[in-house]
């Protein structure tokens, strides 16, 4: 049996943790100590990380963009005090979690199969990605462990989306229910921030914070309506979106077609 190769460990930066009201300006110079844990050296997963992503400023840059979309510049912010990535041989993509015995220490299990797996032209970009995906959930409020895990992961992907980190397979959809998760909620995140206020998302986030989760008062509070109203209008909105853009395609193809019989011609499709 081949030996089990020994982790690499990298202490990347250090400096204090986050604790409460912080402005704006400040929030991506507030960092707690990161760590970068490779576990096997070997692994190709390992050399594709290294080769397309500066391991020194990853973490840092994934906590200024997450602390951007969640907070403003008076959020209480979670006091982590740690966190590591971990790159390692496992199935899935990736996850976060917090130590049990201090859940202010965080770790994001990275796979190295999947990276591995990923698209040449696709592989920076997608690590990135996944990387602002899980540093969400390293800062994010979840109503002491109630709020709905279709929008814990809506949020992660909505930073996600507004990092520009969207991948080709992403659609914007309204079927089924709002907190379906992933970027299906993220959409709808992120057309409440555009629809009914810039900062809907870092209002919400802040409601998730010192009380467990309750539909009902949560959304009532925020916007005035149920959340399943506002899904509605989503996709009425999203459903005006695509009516009108067919209208458009009618609208050329009718003056197309009044040209052919004006000028014979113009040979379409040639």
């Amino acid at each position: 049996m081949a030996p089990t190769p020994h982790p690499v460990y990298f202490q990347l930066a250090m400096s204090p943790a986050i604790s409460t009201s912080t402005s704006k300006k400040h929030l991506s110079k507030h960092k707690p100590l990161l760590r970068l844990e490779l576990r096997d050296l070997s692994h190709d997963g390992t050399k594709t990380f290294l080769d397309h992503l500066d391991a020194t400023s990853v973490l840092d840059e994934a906590i200024s963009g997450v602390l951007d979309w969640l907070y403003s510049p008076h959020s209480i912010i979670p006091p982590v005090r740690s966190i590591t990535l971990v790159l390692r041989p496992m199935g899935g993509v990736a996850y976060t979690t917090g130590l049990d015995l201090d859940p202010d220490h965080k770790e994001i299990h990275f796979s190295l199969d999947y990276i591995k797996s990923i698209k040449k032209e696709r592989r920076r970009d997608e690590m990135l990605g996944v990387i602002r995906h899980e540093m969400v959930h390293c800062w994010q409020w979840n109503a002491l462990g109630t709020a709905p895990g279709g929008l814990i992961e809506g949020i992660a992907d909505y930073v996600r989306l507004r990092s520009g980190f969207v991948p080709p397979h992403w659609k914007q959809t309204a079927e089924g229910h709002w907190d379906a998760g992933y970027q299906h909620t993220g959409y709808f995140l992120d057309w409440l921030d555009q629809n009914h206020g810039e900062g809907s998302v870092i209002a919400i986030n802040e409601a998730l914070r010192t009380k467990e989760y309750c539909e009902e008062k949560l959304w009532d509070e925020l916007f005035g309506k149920p959340v399943d109203k506002l899904w509605k209008e989503y996709r009425h909105a999203l459903d005006k979106n695509h009516g009108d853009k067919g209208k458009d395609d009618e609208d050329e193809c009718s003056k197309t077609q009044e040209t052919e019989k004006q000028d014979p011609t113009i040979s379409v499709g040639a």
